[in-house]
Order: C-alpha cells, then sequence, then structure tokens
C-alpha cells in the first residue's frame, strides 16, 4: 500500500535500535527515517497510530532464508520465488534478508545469481545472496547433498566476478578450500562465514586473517567446542570483529550453549534458516528429490536429520525472551541492528538517512500487526 511522502507513524514504545522511546513517533520521508519525535510533535503530518501498548522497531533482518510461503529456493532459484518468500517472511516482521541457495550443482548456482540481479530492482525485501555450499566438508554436510560438495576452481571465482548488485555472502569450509581462496573473495567485495566446517581453531584463525567474518548458524554443523581443540566456535566467541548466527527455535541448539554464545565478544545474530512451511500451508514439502517431513515444530529428513528450520523471526524474538530470559530490547537487537551491521546495510535501525523499515507488534507474544518496507507499510492478514 502507498504513503505519503512524508508521514508518521505513532506508538505507546519506538524502539530505534538503541533507545525505547515512549509515546513517540517515527516521521517517514519518502523511503527514509527522518526522525524520531514526541507524538504530539506531529500534527502537521499524516499519522498513522498504532493501537494501545504496540511496539514499533526496525525491521527484522534474516540473512539465512531458504524458503516460505510453500516455495524453496533451491528447487526453483527464480524471481518468482524470490517475491513469494519476501512475503511470506513479511507476516513475521522481516522487511529485508537474503535468500539462500544450500549446495548444488554449479548450474544452480548461476541460475540463482540472475534470478536475485533479476529481482532486486523490484523486491526492496531483497538485500542479496547467501550461498551456503558447496566448498563444505562432508564430515558436516548436515542436510546438505555430499554429491554436490566440492572444492572450488578458477571458474567458481568467475562465476562470483559477475555479482553486480547487493551482498553476497558464501558461507565455506575453510579447511576444504585452496590457500588464498577466502582472501580473493573477500578482494572481490564477497562476505565470507564459515559453515559446515570442521576446521581446527588455527584454521579458522587462519581464515579470519585472511577477512572471513562470519561464521553460520554457530554449533550447528561444524566441529564442536572441545578442552584440546577448541576448534572454529571459539574463534567466533573470542573476535570482536565476527559475526555468527544463531538458530534460536529450541530444537538446533541447547539454550545453555546459546546463553554462553551471548556472552562471547563476537557479534551474535538470529537467523531463521527457514524452510517453505514457513508463511505457508504445506505439511511436507521436497529437497534433493527427498521428502521432507513437517512436524512438531521442526523440518526432518526420514533419518532424522534436521533440514532447516520451521522458524519466523518473530518467533525467534519471542524465544529469545522467553528460552533465554533476555530482554525484548535486547532480543531485537539480535534481529536487527547487528544482522544490518554484519552486512553493511542501512537497515535494522530507526536512523536519520536509513531505509524505512519497520514492524509494529504486541509485545507480550510478538505477534506482527504490521510491516513497512521502505516507508511502505504492507497488508498483513489480521492487521488492523
Amino acid at each position: 500500500m502507498n504513503a505519503p511522502a512524508r508521514h508518521a507513524v505513532c506508538a505507546e514504545h519506538v524502539f530505534d535500535g538503541t533507545t525505547l522511546h515512549r509515546h513517540a513517533a517515527v516521521v517517514i520521508d519518502g523511503d527514509r527515517i527522518a526522525r524520531i519525535v514526541d507524538r504530539g510533535d506531529v500534527a502537521e503530518l499524516p499519522v498513522r497510530a498504532l493501537p494501545d501498548g504496540a511496539w514499533l522497531a526496525p525491521g527484522f533482518v534474516d540473512i539465512q532464508v531458504n524458503g516460505g510461503g510453500d516455495v524453496l529456493f533451491n528447487e526453483a532459484p527464480t524471481a518468482k520465488t524470490i517475491s513469494t518468500i519476501a512475503a511470506a517472511h513479511r507476516k513475521f516482521g522481516t522487511t529485508s534478508f537474503l535468500v539462500t541457495l544450500i549446495t548444488d550443482v554449479p548450474e544452480k548456482t548461476s541460475k540463482a545469481i540472475a534470478a536475485v540481479q533479476e529481482a532486486m530492482p523490484t523486491e526492496p525485501s531483497l538485500l542479496g545472496l547467501h550461498l551456503e555450499g558447496p566448498f563444505i566438508s562432508p564430515e558436516k554436510a548436515g542436510v546438505h547433498n555430499r554429491t554436490f560438495i566440492r572444492a572450488p576452481g578458477a571458474p567458481d571465482l568467475e562465476t562470483l566476478a559477475v555479482w553486480r548488485d547487493g551482498v553476497l555472502l558464501v558461507t565455506l569450509a575453510p579447511e576444504r578450500v585452496p590457500a588464498g581462496f577466502v582472501s580473493q573473495l573477500v578482494a572481490r567485495g564477497v562476505r565470507v562465514a564459515l559453515g559446515h566446517s570442521m576446521a581446527t581453531y588455527d584454521e579458522a584463525r587462519s581464515a579470519v586473517a585472511d577477512g572471513l567474518t562470519g561464521f553460520t548458524h554457530l554449533f550447528n554443523a561444524m566441529r564442536g567446542l572441545e578442552s584440546r581443540e577448541p576448534g572454529p566456535i571459539a574463534v567466533a566467541l573470542e573476535n570482536s570483529a565476527c559475526s555468527y548466527g544463531l538458530i534460536v527455535d529450541g530444537f538446533h541448539v541447547a539454550p545453555a550453549m546459546l546463553r554462553l554464545a551471548l556472552r562471547g565478544l563476537g557479534n551474535p545474530m538470529l537467523v531463521t534458516d527457514a524452510m517453505p512451511p514457513v508463511g505457508g500451508r504445506c505439511s511436507s514439502f521436497r529437497l534433493y528429490d527427498e521428502e521432507i517431513a513437517v512436524a512438531d515444530g521442526r523440518c526432518v529428513r526420514s533419518d532424522g536429520t534436521l533440514a532447516g528450520a520451521l522458524l519466523d523471526m518473530a518467533s525467534a524474538v519471542g524465544n529469545c525472551v522467553r528460552l533465554l530470559g533476555l530482554p525484548l530490547e535486547r532480543a531485537l537487537q539480535l534481529a536487527t541492528v547487528n544482522p544490518a551491521r554484519f552486512l553493511g546495510a542501512e537497515v535494522g535501525e530507526l536512523r536519520l538517512g536509513y531505509r524505512a523499515d519497520m514492524v509494529a507488534f504486541d509485545p507480550r507474544t510478538v505477534d506482527v500487526i504490521d510491516t513497512w518496507v521502505a516507508g511502505r507499510t504492507h497488508s498483513i492478514p489480521g492487521c488492523r
């Protein structure tokens, strides 16, 4: 839905990413944040007043979205699929995301890149592409098809070199790529994360020295934290320059381990690792021509392996409060400021000049009331 060029949204509580403002209004000019003022100071503007008790916060930012709305990017890497996924996740407050392609054939990677480049001019929620594989460890494949796991070669650099707009994030196992490969990607403007890896502590530290700055779904599908071989987890937690994704769904990682991660020096971020049922209705879906069942809040392969997550970002924020005991403001930062800063994107904060991406929600349940992307509100079933 269109909005006036300059307008305001008022709420009892406005969280800007750092500070909680009471009885405030966010002034939007076109697609950007102009200022936050007292709600009594916007009488001259068109005003949208949120319901009593509602919070207004930056829209959620998700760097790992495989699917949603009953579609999976791996199965159909097209601009239409991206738009379906974007619409599904907006219902849960996600206003910007990286669509994710997990390990697949080289032709699929090329199609994914082309689809993202096609979609970006018309889909403002799309920030770019996350290639999770195929340069990973078969020992930590998880649900990734081992047949498609491989070491990178010169053609892969050529494929990635065609990237033009938006963020490109590549998850890899540093012990499985040639020396210098991480630094070559970084030199091309690619963000690099460690994931699905058996890297030692020293190998992970070396990758960070080469420019790696992220860790994909920390704890999951990587060498564990051990007394004599601390592995990549220790590197993530002790390095203030690194960011790491956390899947807070109650299944992927025990709450005690998540609380440990939140005490690290690094930059924790919520990710959903979402699959097609999020924002959809399917009770199963296909990945690599194999049926993935959806049951008891999980997506699982026939052998019991978790296949992504049945998680939306609003639920992840709520789980941080319910399972981890975090204040709501801290939980919101994990879904907004932190991932946005990792990507270098001007979203995730209600800050002068930043894109006007916002979410309104009930603070007791984190049920979404409405979302705004680039200053425009989007119709959500059940919104007031």
